[in-house]
């Protein structure tokens, strides 16, 4: 009898996208350009929901049951430090006078956006260890939610 494979499993690789090609974007100071993030290396896209137990002396067969609840989203991302680069410049302004970071995320090699929103610095850390190259690592915390502009 032949092996059946779910349908997910039969990606064309004609549809996967290399990580390498997806950037982090944030509207300069002045809110008129979109700068990507100098340097980058690594980023992921955190979404998350609150679970609510609603579980019961009766819930069926001892199971627990969960209904969503608040959703959130963040994005880690990390790299080289380019030191002078504009978008280093408007991260740290916008991570010293608190204000909110207008990001997108988009596919380099093809041009589409893919997500959009609105966050926080949640931590701008710079390293600079004795033996390697100055990195930064970044957290952003949404504010509000993680627009799919892919199908907008």
């Amino acid at each position: 009898m032949p092996e059946t494979r779910p349908a997910y499993c039969n990606i064309p690789a004609s549809q996967a996208v290399a990580g390498k090609d997806i950037l982090l974007e944030i509207y300069d100071e002045t809110g008129q350009e979109f700068l990507a993030v100098a340097g980058q290396k690594g980023l992921t896209i955190n979404r998350t929901a609150d679970t609510v137990e609603v579980s019961s002396k009766d819930t069926a067969g001892g199971w627990k049951g969960y209904l969503a609840g608040m959703k959130e989203w963040s994005i880690d991302t990390d790299g080289l430090y380019a030191n002078g680069e504009s978008s280093h410049q408007s991260l740290r302004s916008a991570f010293e006078s608190s204000n909110f970071v207008c990001l997108k995320i988009v596919n380099g090699k093809t041009g589409a956006d893919m997500f959009g929103g609105l966050a926080v610095i949640a931590d701008y850390s710079l390293e600079a260890p004795y033996d390697d190259a100055m990195t930064y690592s970044i957290s952003l915390s949404g504010n509000g939610a993680l627009v799919d502009l892919a199908g907008a």
